[in-house]
């Protein structure tokens, strides 16, 4: 499959068990509600850091409302979780900037329900939650033991269980349930490691950020004629991909 970028058209500022899948917009059964004051909090951060920055995408806002990112934190971090910046959440890691997540997902918004994902990084698991919320079949890689399991915990507590999640390096992706409609990660990669794009369906997406440290680049690759064309959509950090 060759290579081959194209214009820019986005440039931005900067449970399902195997199986089955979640409806759009309906609240996970068991996922606490909190107290006001949280609720309040998630509210204002999806107007204020979202809606404010032109997230529009009805089934990542209403994930988004929904579900209660202070679980997916240290409860050292509590009082982080609804803040406008990523989170440390323990081993070099983070949870990313809710605006980051809200547009990660955004750029799989045409994605019907059932449509088969790879998550690469999913670290503490809030955006594998989002995307099974949305009603894909997401299946999660986290090179991370200790975090997948964690991870895994709270995504089963909150009804939000991905097909698959495991613990194994994302760099050679998941070959057992390819093809994929969409791959995204949250690790950054010198180059796009070769496996992703064998691994996506004809009209697949890959959404990644890629190049070095301070010149990473999120990134959104669409097939098209068995070719793969990059959309660049904005400066970003990320943790770099093992093996890359």
């Amino acid at each position: 499959m060759r290579l081959r970028a194209s214009p820019d058209p986005f440039f931005l500022s900067t449970s399902h068990r195997q199986g089955q899948v979640r409806r759009r917009g309906t609240r996970p059964r068991g996922a606490p509600m909190g107290d006001a004051a949280i609720r309040s909090q998630r509210e204002a951060m999806v107007d204020k850091q979202l809606v404010a920055r032109g997230i529009s995408d009805e089934r990542v806002l209403a994930a988004m409302r929904e579900i209660p990112r202070h679980r997916f934190v240290p409860s050292s971090k509590l009082g982080l979780a609804y803040g406008d910046r990523p989170v440390p959440i323990g081993s070099g890691q983070t949870i990313s900037q809710p605006y980051i997540v809200a547009m990660m997902s955004s750029l799989l918004s045409e994605l019907e329900e059932g449509a088969k994902v790879l998550e690469i990084g999913s670290g503490s698991g809030y955006q594998t939650a989002i995307l099974v919320h949305m009603g894909l079949e997401v299946h999660a890689i986290e090179i991370l033991p200790k975090l997948a399991e964690a991870s895994r915990t709270t995504l089963e507590e909150l009804d939000l269980t991905p097909a698959s999640l495991r613990a194994a390096n994302g760099q050679t992706g998941l070959i057992e349930h390819a093809p994929y409609e969409a791959i995204i990660a949250a690790a950054c990669a010198k180059r796009l490691p070769a496996a992703w794009p064998e691994q996506i369906t004809p009209g697949g997406t890959i959404v990644a950020p890629i190049g070095r440290w301070r010149r990473q680049r999120l990134a959104k690759w669409q097939e098209k004629d068995g070719a793969l064309h990059r959309s660049d959509v904005c400066g970003v950090r990320f943790v770099p991909l093992v093996g890359s």
